[in-house]
């Protein structure tokens, strides 16, 4: 007989966890629907033609391919081995567990664009899967939240997203966190400003470690990628770029004012700033950061990430501008920009710092009634029809057992409320009421029950 275990990087939820998991979906499904955006899903397992390159060679590695059923290694031959594991793959797998939502939604959008109406905004609530190494706040198996919008190039869809990771956020009790912003554009500036343009790759994944090894280590990095000791020297400006923000948007068109994209990146930032103003939202929680470059595979204007301050754990947000995803399935020049919220590591914000509301723990059932056999459980199902259909919360316990184990029972699941129904309640049709925190029993009919129970 084998023990039991769990997958790495996988978890169990039991019903105390799961009640906070779904006040954090409902609270962004409330926003989300807020600004107009309409529920889809995707399978869980795509095939590797929609997955694979879209997410990096790195992405590549972190995908869980799925083994062929049936005899999977059938069309091996004798020298595939020498061939390497990626022919080998072609072979073996054809499908696998999605790496996040955005590629199936694209997949999505192509599959079914004869029925949406443009501009489309949809959001989408379900698991993806990753082979990652697991750690503090990264999961291989975890929950993404994400609301996108295809079919317009407006940067209008960009400050909504600032406004809604506000919302959510603030209805989260998350109350310090930043929204990063940079820009795809103005890293292709940047690697044209400095002399060294078709290094953007490098560069980008390079700087993307400043905030976790420092200056000096990304610029050695970058000397081992071939730039040179002129483009470091030209690349100081982005260490010393001012906090304020029409001191930062002049520094950069002064840095940048020799190419063309990464001015239209900075126009597009600065726009972005001034909507989110327009619609009436601080900009104090907005910063520029140079050094974001998360999801090089696609995104090719507006990068956004979400940290929150006061815990030691990754972004808990993330998301972008990309105008040509749709494109890897035939269907060229549909830009979208979109978000994408961990609740996995958002869950874990929230118990580090207490901000679960108390009554979360007390939602499950709300009075158990008693059995005490023949006699009085058609009584006992009657009262408990009467107080379901009043919108109470009740249960009746299951079998004819001893009080004191129906007690029992009530006090393991934090039941706050008994009603016993025995012969004497039955006779004079008022039925024991019980309080398990105080101990108070009072003799009640089934309308002062309600009355009671609804307090």
């Amino acid at each position: 007989m084998s023990k039991p275990s769990l997958a790495r990087g996988t978890r169990d939820f039991g019903p105390e966890i799961m009640v906070k998991r779904n006040f954090i979906f409902d609270q962004i499904k409330i926003v989300y629907q807020k600004f107009g955006f309409l529920p889809i899903e995707t399978p869980a397992i795509e095939n590797l033609s929609v997955l694979m390159g879209k997410y990096g060679e790195e992405g590549d590695q972190l995908l869980f391919k799925i083994l062929n059923s049936g005899d999977f290694a059938k069309d091996l031959k004798e020298n595939d081995l020498e061939i390497g594991s990626k022919e080998i793959l072609k072979k073996v797998a054809e499908k696998g567990l999605k790496y996040d939502l955005t590629v199936p939604f694209a997949r999505f959008v192509v599959m079914n664009r004869h029925l949406l109406t443009m501009p489309f905004k949809r959001y989408q609530i379900q698991p993806v899967w990753r082979a990652d190494k697991p750690q503090k706040g990264r999961y291989r198996e975890f929950y993404q939240c994400d609301a996108d919008v295809v079919g317009t190039e407006s940067l209008i869809c960009e400050a909504e997203i600032v406004a809604m990771l506000y919302e959510v956020f603030e209805n989260l009790h998350i109350k310090n966190f930043v929204i990063k912003i940079n820009n795809r554009k103005i890293l292709t500036g940047i690697t044209e400003s400095i002399d060294a343009a078709g290094k953007e790759s490098d560069l980008c994944v390079a700087i993307d470690k400043l905030d976790k090894i420092g200056k000096e280590k990304v610029e050695i990095e970058l000397l081992e990628k071939g730039f040179t000791q002129k483009n470091i020297e030209n690349l100081q400006t982005l260490f010393n770029l001012p906090h304020d923000q029409k001191q930062l948007f002049a520094a950069l068109k002064n840095w940048l004012a020799g190419s063309e994209e990464g001015l239209k990146g900075v126009y597009e930032l600065e726009s972005v700033w001034n909507l989110v103003e327009n619609l009436g939202i601080s900009i104090s929680k907005i910063a520029f950061d140079p050094s974001l470059a998360r999801g090089l595979s696609y995104y090719t204007g507006a990068i956004f990430e979400v940290k929150a301050l006061d815990v030691s754990i990754g972004s808990i947000a993330g998301g972008g501008r990309y105008d040509n995803l749709t494109g890897t399935f035939g269907m060229p020049g549909v830009s979208g920009v979109g978000i994408s919220l961990g609740v996995d590591r958002i869950f874990d914000v929230m118990q580090e710092l207490n901000l679960f509301p108390e009554q979360l723990s007390v939602i499950g059932t709300k009075i158990l009634i008693t059995n005490f056999g023949e006699k009085s459980l058609p009584i006992s199902l009657e009262v408990l029809s009467f107080l379901r259909n009043n919108g109470i919360k009740a249960e009746i316990y299951p079998e004819n057992s001893k009080m004191k184990k129906q007690f029992e029972y009530a006090d393991k699941k934090n039941i706050p409320f008994v009603l016993v129904i025995g012969e004497e309640e039955i006779k004079i049709q008022k039925f024991n009421l019980k309080n398990m925190l105080s101990g108070e029993q009072t003799l009640l009919s089934k309308e002062q029950l309600i009355a009671q129970l609804h307090v």
